[in-house]
């Protein structure tokens, strides 16, 4: 697929790939591919891609190349959006629901007319696009939340919020990758490392990627937060 691409400048040290501005799979899927497509060219001076829900951030070196000169290589490229798509891959992330693990989840059981256990269920019923990475080093912007799940956003944001909880903020879903404060409902936690600066791969999900939550007991939580020590 070749695309008329509008490509603009955003800074003196990067530019910005857009695309039809609206939130949906179609639109992200050609991103995605747009930065595999980037990516497999291999073109010296770019620094880093930064994917978001409907563009592509190019960083690059103006000491390497120019604006002009990156610009006139990006333009008319072909991508393939099968080929990204055939990468995808999935990423399972266990989840103690309820309780002291997420606080917010009777609330939201209740605000939908469900039961915990049927709101879990139905969060746990489909594999979550990954639009994009934000707001927090490996905090992922999720697509694909049922609407039943829609819940809106907390009228007090919390000053912190444990590492690892599993949130819904109006219509999407995410995961805290660090202790921070937040506005999302917490209807549960994961044992897992979403983020570690230490490991060699700091981001355990990365856009693109689609993800899979497993109900997990206090028990399994724990036996799997002592692994990942």
């Amino acid at each position: 697929m070749t695309l008329n691409l509008t490509i603009v400048p955003e800074g003196d040290s990067a530019l910005l790939i857009r695309f039809e501005q609206k939130i949906n799979p179609a639109v992200n899927a050609q991103v995605l591919a747009c930065m595999k497509a980037v990516r497999e060219m291999q073109i010296e001076g770019i620094s880093d891609l930064v994917p978001g829900y409907a563009s592509l951030m190019v960083c690059y070196r103006p000491q390497v190349i120019s604006y002009k000169a990156l610009k006139e290589r990006l333009a008319g490229m072909e991508i393939d959006t099968e080929a990204a798509a055939a990468e995808t891959r999935t990423v399972v992330i266990p989840v103690c629901y309820g309780g002291e693990y997420g606080p917010d989840l009777a609330a939201c059981a209740k605000r939908a007319g469900m039961s915990e256990e049927a709101f879990t269920a139905l969060h746990c019923s489909v594999s979550y696009p990954v639009y994009m990475l934000g707001f927090m080093p490996g905090f992922p912007y999720l697509g694909g939340l049922d609407e039943r799940l829609v819940t809106p956003r907390l009228e007090t944001p919390r000053v912190k919020i444990p590492a690892g909880s599993v949130g819904i903020g109006g219509s999407q879903t995410g995961i805290y990758p660090m202790d921070s404060p937040g506005g999302w409902n917490l209807i549960g936690r994961t044992p897992l490392k979403i983020y570690d600066p230490m490991r060699q791969e700091p981001f355990l999900i990365h856009p693109g990627d689609l993800v899979r939550f497993v109900p997990v007991d206090e028990e399994e939580y724990h036996r799997l937060a002592q692994e990942v020590l």
